[in-house]
């Protein structure tokens, strides 16, 4: 696959009360060559030719209804798991900076008929179609609401044109031992790299992003920057970060937690509250921000909420064999 020139991707600043007009314009190019401490240039009344504005706006398809439940964006960026960095919550926050993200370099392979590698910049500059900010609901033993910006990862694998036989999806994050404190910590859990997967239907699905940005700001590195999965209807640790490879294969591929414990879980990993953690109940979630002192627990919905977009994928599945 032809791969264009090189050009500089690094992360920029804005002020969080500017995250989310109704209608902002991101200028493609200068978000690519944006220098270190720059913002990006989402404003309505920015100069712009009208072959490198895209509209970034909200879609009601896409629950922009979630604006009021929007977490804080301290508790995003301060309460993560990325374990490359530490197992606490607090470690990613503390000492991902160490990861370096520019350049990255993105590989698509396996059962595809043009394989090959982007630089970010250039995967990013590859689309036309119209971006927009994603509010999503998002569950692993807490929950948040994000404002992801991003794009289907389905736009993505169409370029590289998944054959028939392709089945499933899988993704594997960077691994760096000189950059990842957590990865060299003795008697480490995981073996590296981390690896994610999903079925090739599910991959496809428009509520599968690829995310490149939150609450108007380049992904912190805590977060997964450059490049992370968002699939919303599914626990958050199959929202694999900083991703450096995509392969389509024909068998369900090993994932990182799986092969840990495949008691405690599953390959499908869909918000579930009638299945339950094998050490604790998964009826209910604590929406962030929470403490001992003010609990803020909510019940947890099927899929998270997106059941009626889809439940569809699972028919005729037993959600309680296949977790």
């Amino acid at each position: 696959m032809q791969t264009m020139r090189r050009r500089i991707y690094t992360d920029g600043t804005i002020a969080s009360s500017e995250i989310t007009p109704e209608t902002v314009f991101l200028n493609r190019r200068a978000f690519i060559a944006a220098s270190a401490g720059s913002a990006w240039p989402w404003s309505a009344g920015a100069a712009q030719s009208a072959t490198d504005r895209a509209d970034l706006a909200y879609s009601p398809d896409f629950d922009s209804t979630l604006e009021a439940e929007k977490t804080p964006v301290e508790a995003v960026t301060s309460y993560n798991n990325f374990y490359e960095f530490g197992t606490d919550k607090s470690d990613p926050a503390r000492h991902a900076h160490a990861m370096t993200t520019d350049p990255w370099t993105v590989s698509v392979g396996g059962l595809v008929e043009k394989p090959g590698e982007l630089h970010l910049e250039d995967l990013l500059s590859g689309f036309d179609l119209e971006e927009r900010i994603y509010r999503f609901r998002c569950v692993e033993a807490w929950s948040m609401v994000v404002p992801w910006i991003g794009f289907p990862l389905s736009d993505l694998l169409r370029r590289f044109e998944p054959k028939s036989e392709g089945r499933f999806v899988e993704f594997k994050t960077l691994y760096r031992r000189s950059e990842m404190r957590g990865t060299r910590s003795f008697g480490s859990i995981i073996d590296w790299p981390y690896r994610e997967g999903l079925r090739l239907d599910e991959a496809m699905h428009p509520l599968t992003l690829l995310a490149v940005g939150l609450y108007g700001k380049t992904l912190p590195n805590q977060n997964g920057a450059p490049l992370r999965l968002v699939v919303p209807w599914k626990y958050g640790f199959k929202s694999i970060k900083s991703i450096v490879e995509i392969n389509v294969t024909d068998q369900q591929p090993a994932t990182s937690w799986q092969t840990l414990q495949s008691k405690e879980y599953g390959f499908y990993a869909n918000v579930n509250p009638d299945v339950d953690h094998p050490r604790w109940s998964q009826r209910f979630e604590r929406r962030l921000p929470s403490s001992i002192f003010k609990p803020n627990r909510v019940p947890t919905v099927p899929f998270n909420g997106y059941g009626e977009r889809v439940a569809g994928l699972y028919d005729g599945m037993d959600l309680r064999r296949f977790y």
